[in-house]
């Protein structure tokens, strides 16, 4: 099952994107939320990915935030919810207002996303209410958005892009500790990534 997808950005479109990884082009279907943040094409990507499996093939469904995915991957455990249309849900609302409305019973701001009707928004609330606090805490989710990411978390999505663009680990590793170590304010991933491919050409 794959569940991240780093590597280069060849097509993009509202509905899905095409990630090269090795040669190998990489289909995912994004939600608008994501789609808004993606970088110009031909930069690299790093992508969460739910895998979904089903008779007639393999969707990969990808997502910039890790707690985007969890909250997709809770959603279509709701009966009648597929992926199709919790992907729509993520485009029509963030995921933070997301488990605010379910948290809440907000029936209205759940039937005012296009394709949620009255029915299906109180089935939502029926069997995610108890799930949903679990995975994204309402008391949390401010800190979470500000936080961001770690610079753990930046080095290990660097390494993982570098070497799924062919280079090696130990230089790749060497690159990004020097050009973390020459960064001034807060690093970046495209930052980050940017000078250690400079430092790797030469």
């Amino acid at each position: 099952m794959i569940a991240r997808i780093c590597g280069t950005l060849t097509h993009k479109s509202v509905s899905h994107l095409v990630v090269d990884v090795n040669g190998v082009g990489y289909r995912v279907f994004v939600p608008l939320s994501t789609f808004y943040e993606l970088p110009e094409t031909g930069q690299v990507v790093t992508l969460h990915v739910h895998t979904h499996v089903k008779e007639d093939g393999i969707n990969l469904f990808g997502f910039l935030r890790q707690e985007e995915r969890e909250i997709f991957q809770v959603m279509i455990s709701a009966s009648g919810i597929g992926p199709r249309l919790a992907m729509n849900i993520l485009s029509g609302v963030t995921a933070a207002d997301f488990v605010a409305a379910v948290t809440r019973g907000d029936l209205g701001r759940l039937t005012r996303i296009p394709g949620v009707g009255r029915k299906t928004g109180e089935r939502i609330i029926l069997e995610l209410k108890d799930k949903i606090h679990k995975i994204m805490p309402p008391e949390g989710r401010g800190e979470a958005r500000e936080a961001g990411p770690t610079k753990d978390d930046l080095i290990e999505d660097a390494l993982s892009a570098l070497t799924n663009l062919g280079y090696k680990s130990g230089p790749a590793r060497i690159a990004v500790d020097e050009t973390l170590a020459s960064l001034e304010g807060i690093p970046t991933l495209d930052l980050l990534l940017k000078g250690a491919l400079r430092r790797l050409a030469g």
